[in-house]
């Protein structure tokens, strides 16, 4: 899989992506992450990227001409239109969450655009495929955003972790249609502090660890994330 990311700052990337699973999955051949510069295609001799807004305000906006030219240089017209999406980070977009990475995993390129400053002109919208939040909360730019779809996506490609590793993540498993959160983990020492593992994991008892792990589950996600629970 491909991501192609359009920043002004790729610099900021070198970090997240040199290090852990992200580092692996790309020595791997596994996750092809492309950094690209927006002010490379910036306007004139001072490769300007932004300009002011018209009516008025304060702040500088992203010009449409920039970014589209940005999408072209990157965008795989040889590539079904199905496998292949320029997603738009923004406030105002659809909520990430784990079932949309599941999506993006299976796409062969996925072209991210981290915008800046107040935003990106209106227009930037007629040639994207959909628009992303990361939550209810502004930043200063797109690049953290887009290093966690990264992270999130490159993980649930086949290859980069072991098998059956994401299976039973929280929201990666359900009941009846509702999402979970993932059980709680224990490992040594079984006594800390008279806090103590509970019994059935010891038991050895794969039936009965099975049942208290759902169990578990379900009471983790009804005190702490009732809205994932399916409404009867």
């Amino acid at each position: 899989m491909k991501i192609s990311i359009l920043t002004l700052f790729p610099e900021m990337f070198t970090g997240p992506f040199s290090e852990s699973i992200i580092k692996n999955a790309q020595e791997k051949n596994l996750v092809d992450i492309n950094l690209v510069n927006i002010r490379n295609f910036g306007i004139g001799t001072h490769k300007m990227v932004d300009d002011s807004p018209y009516g008025g305000g304060i702040g500088m906006v992203m010009k449409v001409d920039v970014i589209k030219r940005a999408i072209d240089s990157v965008k795989d017209n040889s590539l079904n239109p199905n496998s292949q999406k320029v997603i738009l980070l923004t406030a105002d977009g659809v909520t990430y969450n784990q079932r949309i990475a599941e999506v993006y995993s299976k796409l062969d390129h996925l072209i991210i655009i981290c915008g800046h400053y107040e935003g990106v002109d209106e227009r930037v919208r007629q040639f994207v495929d959909e628009e992303i939040s990361i939550g209810d909360f502004v930043l200063t730019g797109g690049e953290i955003p887009s290093m966690l779809i990264t992270d999130s996506v490159a993980r649930l490609i086949s290859g980069v972790l072991k098998e059956g590793v994401t299976d039973l993540e929280s929201f990666s498993h359900s009941d009846a249609g509702s999402l979970l959160l993932e059980y709680p983990l224990y490992t040594k020492p079984q006594n800390f502090e008279g806090l103590k593992v509970p019994e059935v994991l010891l038991s050895g008892d794969h039936k009965k660890i099975a049942e208290w792990r759902k169990s578990e589950s379900i009471k983790k996600t009804q005190k702490r994330r009732p809205d994932l629970l399916k409404k009867s």
